[in-house]
């Protein structure tokens, strides 16, 4: 038994038991959290902001978020609070947008959308634009909302001041305004953050490269801001500085170290002097209602577990904001772990099933760190640097370039390595449309995993009997052959088509066959190897 207590006044509740506790109520912790709640698991979430952090983080989410939220049936709520940012762009769903003229950008170089090639195999079905921006605050409104909807206890004001793990659990020691309590639970996740206390103190290593840059974000007031350069990412020998396109909105790249300063928020005073270093321009910032600062400082720790405490998010790598990839990445991370962490406390893991987070996972953080280290060294104001701008910038304006920018940032590139002869095993589940008007991710909102029947095969149906607490079985017939992923990437089957498929909780393809079953023997194994031993 693992007993918890909650903070209640300074007395000591009523004992209770939690298989999981996640430090943290960003949207990693959040989402964490509801796809361990859809499992069944018993999850509290503490979290040491009282409210939402207003500050402006990351602003868009890309395709690989956009498809996990949308096989758990959150996508439309994530529209609906879409900003619209630039001009021609249409609200809406990423196949109902008109194309914007800009993709995004690598260090400041905007990548045109226009040379984009949106017939390439893994962008086919994905376009026009391959991101939804909206604010990561309304992404943690989101999941908050279903978190609720779900029973998944969230604690605000409440912080984690250490805790102790032995080989049954952790003991976790909070601190709240009306007092300290232990609780104790199975698991402990950090989702707390860069500077993560759950990190420290569990003893991971954290290697990487230092900081080098000082980044400020602010909206408010500009007097004198038509002064300034418009059209994007300006760059001269002291920085880096963009205003817009929001009025009011100011982001500054300064290249002499990392802030001095990271707690006391960013004032008016400090975002003008800034500016005015970077910019060379005489302005005034009035006003600044949102503020935050950043650095460059890349970290990932060689593993995401020890023993009963694992990371996600932001406590595993860090690295600085270019391109957005961090929220995703933690996202990543969270679909990743939480139904692996679910079947291991709930008994029915094959072995070694939670290991494959940290090899899943950390290859990819790997990649996000170079990335973003990569446009740091196209920022700088030196002459080595502003050559390589130039090539960057030339190849970003070719066919091939835009559409490998655009395939990298949309996540559509990440797999992982399951084995397995057919090209969709390690690539996320095809949008298949099936014939009785679902879709395949309409099946995947309660975050089973799915054994899909294309082709009517008796044994495919008998195994799915066995395996009927972890799966759902889907069975139909493709309305439109196109869907059946007959494209290079996304699973070539020389015009045949699927005739089934194993997609794990998280949405990753485990195991495909063409035509009947095709491969039953295949199928077993795939079966154990990612649901253990049926019941």
């Amino acid at each position: 038994m693992v007993f918890v207590s909650e903070i209640k006044g300074n007395q000591m509740a009523t004992e209770m038991d939690y298989d999981v506790l996640v430090a943290g109520a960003g949207p990693v912790g959040l989402m964490l959290a509801t796809e361990l709640r859809l499992a069944g698991i018993r999850v509290l979430v503490v979290e040491r902001r009282e409210e939402l952090d207003p500050a402006g983080k990351a602003g868009a989410i890309n395709i690989a978020s956009a498809e996990a939220f949308e096989r758990r049936g959150l996508l439309a709520a994530l529209q609906a609070r879409e900003v619209t940012m630039k001009a021609g762009a249409v609200p809406g769903g990423p196949g109902e947008r008109r194309r914007p003229a800009s993709v995004g950008h690598f260090g400041g170089i905007q990548v045109p959308a226009d040379p984009v090639d949106t017939g390439d195999p893994s962008l086919r079905g994905r376009g026009p634009a391959w991101y939804i921006q909206v604010p990561q605050i309304e992404v943690e409104r989101v999941l908050g909302q279903r978190a609720a909807e779900l029973g998944v206890e969230v604690r605000r004001g409440v912080e984690l001041a250490g805790f102790d793990a032995d080989d049954d659990g952790v003991t976790v020691r909070l601190q709240g305004r009306d007092g300290r309590a232990d609780v104790r639970a199975a698991w402990l996740v950090g989702c707390d953050g860069g500077r993560s206390l759950v990190r420290k103190q569990a003893g991971f290593e954290f290697p990487g490269t230092d900081p080098t840059i000082t980044f400020r974000q602010t909206e408010g007031t500009v007097e004198g801001a038509e002064r300034l350069a418009q059209g994007g990412w300006q760059y001269t020998p002291t920085g880096v500085y963009v205003y817009g396109p929001v009025p009011g909105r100011v982001r500054t790249v300064e290249l002499d170290g990392p802030p001095d300063d990271w707690e006391t928020p960013v004032t008016a005073a400090e975002m003008e002097d800034s500016l005015r270093r970077v910019s060379g321009v005489d302005v005034r910032v009035t006003e600044v209602t949102l503020g935050t600062r950043f650095t460059d400082n890349a970290r990932q720790a060689t593993t995401y577990r020890r023993d009963r405490v694992l990371l996600c998010g932001d406590a595993a790598h860090v690295h600085s904001p270019f391109s957005g990839q961090g929220l995703n990445l933690g996202l990543g991370d969270a679909v990743n772990l939480g139904w692996k962490l679910a079947a291991t406390v709930q008994g029915w893991a094959p072995e070694a099933l939670l290991d494959t987070y940290a090899s899943e996972r950390h290859p990819i953080g790997a990649w996000v760190l170079d990335w973003t280290r990569a446009q740091v060294a196209v920022m700088r104001g030196d002459a080595y640097s502003g050559a390589l701008r130039g090539v960057v910038t030339d190849f970003l304006d070719t066919t091939d370039g835009a559409t490998y920018y655009v395939k990298r940032i949309s996540g559509l590139w990440q797999r992982y390595d399951l084995g397995g002869g057919h090209r969709l095993v390690g690539a996320t589940m095809p949008d298949l449309r099936l014939d009785d008007g679902t879709r395949l991710c309409d099946h995947a909102h309660q975050g089973r995993a799915l054994l899909v029947d294309l082709a009517g095969d008796d044994h495919v149906a008998a195994l799915a009997k066995r395996y009927a607490d972890r799966l759902e079985l889907v069975q139909g017939r493709v309305q439109d052959q196109d869907d059946a992923g007959n494209t290079d990437d996304a699973g070539n089957t020389d015009g045949t088509g699927l005739g089934g498929l194993l997609v794990r909780p998280d949405g990753f393809v485990a195991w495909a066959s063409v035509g009947g079953a095709g491969d039953p023997v295949g199928l077993e194994a795939a079966l154990t190897r990612w649901l253990g031993r049926a019941a």
